[in-house]
């Protein structure tokens, strides 16, 4: 048997322990970290997963909360985390696309400082308002707002998300004057409407459609091209007379920057084979959302994308907050 060079023993002795590493990882529990309070819709599908995700894995997977400043917080806490695979951050669109372009000091960068595992999910949102909102569809939203400019209000997640920027893209379409009330989640900001303390929302139809068939909320429109089989009798914004209106919402999971490739590889191909279980795509269709998958790869290359898109909805929207 030959003998290898110097440098090929050295080489080897490097990656020996590498890919000892891979072949054992996970070893231990694996974290999400959710940058929102429990009971809010991103909590919702992080749970949706876990058990399966843990299945995969050979571990369990805990979902931890470090909620504020419209998932700032929890974003600032995993950025800064050990990278090493077994804590990440299940993020929405805010977290990751908007927040960037409308925090004038935010203490992370998304494409810097984070390394994409897997895209998991896209879905429209619902706008929705309390039982009491004497408007039963668009039409009569958009005329009771002009005849009683700034006495109705809108709550949201948060400061930035995207439950904040529709009801301002959808105040800039239709010319009215709607007062913006944030909360710190969507739990609380459902609470309120429920309770009437606010009029209106736009929230994600996993979490608005089951208040909406409980009766406890009015959908009036859905933000998708097309009607939403969760919510099959409300009509798109498009057929409600707003022409162009689309957004779609999206759900992804990162891990900080510097993370091992091997490490990524396995924790994505968890993701995809969680999200291709007949079980978990019936429960997310049935809520609203589509099982969007994407790996590492592409999910890096779609936050590429969506950045400027949202930078410049941003930018129309005159929202920047610091």
């Amino acid at each position: 048997m030959p003998l290898l060079p110097r440098r090929s023993w050295i080489t080897l002795a490097l990656l020996l322990p590498l890919a000892a590493w891979a072949q054992s990882f996970p070893n231990k529990p694996v974290k999400i970290i959710v940058g929102f309070p429990a009971g809010g819709p991103l909590d919702a599908h992080a749970r949706l997963l876990a058990d399966r995700l843990g299945k995969e894995l050979g571990q369990p997977v805990i979902i931890d909360y470090k909620a504020g400043a419209g998932g700032t917080v929890g974003a600032e806490f995993v950025a800064r985390g050990e990278a090493d695979g077994y804590t990440l951050l299940m993020a929405n669109t805010g977290t990751m696309v908007i927040n960037p372009a409308v925090y004038t000091k935010l203490p992370y960068q998304t494409l810097r400082d984070f390394v994409p595992v897997a895209r998991t999910a896209q879905q429209p949102l619902a706008l929705v308002v309390h039982p009491d909102v004497k408007a039963k569809n668009v039409t009569e939203l958009v005329a009771l707002a002009k005849a009683n400019p700034g006495k109705l209000n809108y709550g949201s997640a948060g400061n930035g998300g995207i439950s904040h920027l529709v009801p301002e893209m959808f105040k800039s379409a239709t010319g009215t004057f709607i007062v913006h009330i944030p909360y710190r989640g969507s739990a609380p900001a459902f609470t309120d409407l429920m309770a009437g303390q606010v009029q209106l929302m736009a929230e994600s139809i996993p979490q608005a459609a089951q208040y909406v068939k409980a009766g406890k909320l009015r959908a009036l429109a859905v933000t998708s091209r097309e009607r939403n089989p969760a919510l099959p009798e409300v009509p798109t914004m498009i057929e409600a007379g707003l022409k162009g209106f689309e957004v779609v919402g999206f759900y992804g999971v990162l891990a900080p920057a510097g993370t091992p490739k091997a490490a990524i590889d396995r924790l994505s191909a968890a993701f995809k084979a969680t999200l291709e279980a007949p079980d978990v795509r019936s429960r997310m269709v049935t809520q609203g959302a589509d099982p969007a998958f994407l790996s590492s790869d592409d999910f890096a290359k779609f936050l590429a994308a969506e950045m400027p898109r949202w930078a410049k909805v941003v930018k129309d929207s005159g929202t920047q907050l610091d």
